[in-house]
């Protein structure tokens, strides 16, 4: 893994119709404070992170107007606006945050109307590229029909250009398809957790993107001794086995490592260039269900 393939374009790209974004993305949630509440320790190191991502080619930022809350959108527009042509910015909408670092829902019509018009005010732009509801307290498909709707209809005026869903069943995903199309699922998935295998599948299937959150167990990091052996037999680290594994799971998986370190930017990056050989897989795979 050298220096002259240490870029997002080696992940290869998705696309769906005008929309085009690199395998290997970006998530900036950990750019905001402790617990994604207030603002950065370091500020230039934070935005020096986002620059560094779009200097690597990555062309798909994922955020939302909760991290900090603001914080995170505000670093992405000092940082990068005027924004370059190709790069895409995903946002996430359905949930609040407060004081005491809880995340409740935020799905009625006016608290998701004011989340697009804030995320579209913070980070300055006319239209957003994909906007993705994140449901927080529930899984049954009823619940989500009046929310997507919400969304359904500022996608008609002009505010948002593609949809998707997080933190959501398979009944859900179904039940947002029948109301606008679905561009990309984001949901809890890793090499140790694999409960969505059936979605993940569907959404190849589909032409829908499936985004994992958590790629590297989110505020738990994956600990595992099959990791760490298999990294050291192929001379890597354990985070960038798990990506490459993710990025060799499904041509429909997208990635959003987060990171505050343009160095451990560095080292994502890096994993799609890792091509794990089958006993690899074989290994990893002793670690579904645990």
């Amino acid at each position: 893994m050298t220096s002259e393939t240490n870029t997002a374009a080696v992940a290869g790209t998705w696309k769906s119709g005008e929309l085009e974004l690199t395998r290997m993305g970006y998530g900036a949630m950990q750019l905001a404070g402790p617990k994604v509440w207030g603002p950065p320790r370091d500020r230039r190191a934070a935005l020096a992170v986002l620059r560094a991502a779009v200097e690597a080619g990555i062309t798909h930022i994922d955020t939302s107007d909760y991290y900090g809350p603001h914080v995170v959108n505000d670093l992405i527009r000092e940082a990068l606006y005027p924004y370059p042509e190709q790069l895409r910015l995903v946002t996430k909408v359905g949930a609040r945050r407060t004081p005491d670092g809880a995340w409740p829902a935020a799905v009625s019509a006016d608290e998701l109307v004011r989340a697009v018009h804030d995320n579209l005010a913070r980070l300055d732009v006319p239209v957003l590229d994909l906007v993705n509801l994140r449901m927080t307290d529930t899984r049954a498909a009823a619940d989500l029909a009046g929310p997507f709707g919400v969304l359904a209809e500022l996608r008609e005026q002009g505010l948002i250009r593609h949809l998707g869903v997080s933190n959501v069943s398979a009944e859900q995903v179904r039940a947002a398809q029948e109301i606008a199309p679905v561009t990309t699922v984001q949901n809890y998935y890793n090499v140790a957790n694999r409960a969505d295998d059936e979605l993940v599948d569907r959404c190849a299937e589909q032409g829908i993107a499936y985004v994992p959150f958590y790629p590297l167990g989110g505020f738990r990091p994956l600990q595992s001794e099959t990791l760490d052996r298999v990294a050291r037999d192929l001379g890597c680290t354990a985070r960038q086995v798990a990506l490459a594994w993710l990025l060799q799971r499904s041509p429909a998986i997208l990635l959003i490592p987060g990171t505050s370190s343009v160095t451990h930017l560095h080292e994502n990056i890096a994993a799609a260039t890792l091509a794990l050989p089958g006993w690899a897989l074989r290994t990893l795979d002793t670690l579904a269900g645990r």
